[in-house]
C-alpha cells in the first residue's frame, strides 16, 4: 500500500450515516429497496501498534465538529492530524499502521458494487413496551370480562426450581440496541459525493451512525 494512494485494501472498516431509504432500479428493470449511507470520508487521527498499545490499528474520526465543542484534551488529540475536530472517533484494526499518515482520508471507494458487507446501527428506541409490541404475544381474550387482554400470562414455574428462569421474556425497554445486519449487497458506490446503496433495511433512523464493514474471507 502507498502512502496517501488510492489503495486501501488493508481498511475492512469505515463510520458514516443512514441517509435514508429509496427504490433503485437495476439494469434488468427490477426495482429493489435500497438504503442510502453516507460513507467517510473518515481522516486518520491517531496510530497504534503493537509495541505502544499491544495491537496495530488506526483510529478514524468522521463528521467535523465546532472546535469551541471540543475540550482542550481533544483539541490536542485532534490538532495532530490537523484536519479539524470531528464528532465521532472509531478504531480500525488493520496489519500495518504506518502504510498510513495522519489526516489521511479513507473514503467511500474501499467498497465495490456486487460485495457483500454487514452494517452495524442502533436501532430506534421504542421506550418501556409491554410483551405484544417488544416479543409479538398473542395476548388474551378480547371478550367482556376478561382481565388479561394484554398481560404475559403466568411465568413461574414448578416448586422446582421454584423461580423465573433467566431470558423469560418480560416487558422492558424497546429498542435503542447495538444491532448489525449482515450479508447486505453493495448496489451503487458514488465516491464523489460519499455515498454508499446497500440493498435492504438497516437498524437506526435518519442520520444515525452506523458502522459499515467488508465481510472477511
Amino acid at each position: 500500500m502507498i502512502k496517501g494512494g488510492r489503495d486501501f485494501a488493508m481498511v475492512t472498516k469505515l463510520f458514516g450515516k443512514k441517509l435514508g431509504m429509496t427504490r433503485y432500479f437495476l439494469e434488468d428493470g427490477r426495482s429493489v429497496p435500497v438504503t442510502v449511507l453516507k460513507v467517510g470520508p473518515c481522516v486518520v487521527i491517531q496510530k497504534k501498534t503493537v509495541q505502544k498499545e499491544g495491537y496495530n490499528a488506526i483510529q478514524l474520526g468522521f463528521e467535523l465538529k465546532k472546535e469551541s465543542r471540543v475540550n482542550k484534551p481533544m483539541k490536542g488529540h485532534f490538532s495532530k492530524a490537523g484536519k479539524g475536530c470531528f464528532a465521532f472517533l472509531k478504531e480500525v484494526r488493520v496489519e500495518n499502521p504506518d502504510e498510513f499518515e495522519l489526516g489521511q482520508e479513507i473514503k467511500a471507494d474501499i467498497f465495490k458494487p456486487g460485495e457483500l458487507v454487514n452494517v452495524t446501527g442502533r436501532s430506534k428506541g421504542r421506550g418501556f413496551a409491554g410483551v405484544m409490541k417488544r416479543w409479538g404475544f398473542s395476548g388474551g381474550p378480547q371478550t367482556h370480562g376478561s382481565r388479561s387482554h394484554r398481560i404475559p400470562g403466568s411465568i413461574g414455574m414448578c416448586a422446582t426450581p421454584g423461580r423465573v428462569y433467566k431470558g423469560r421474556k418480560m416487558p422492558g425497554r424497546m429498542g435503542n440496541q447495538r444491532v448489525t445486519v449482515k450479508n447486505l449487497q453493495v448496489i451503487d458506490v458514488r465516491p464523489e459525493i460519499d455515498v454508499v446503496v446497500v440493498k435492504g433495511a438497516i437498524p437506526g433512523s435518519r442520520n444515525g451512525f452506523i458502522e459499515i464493514s467488508k465481510i472477511s474471507s
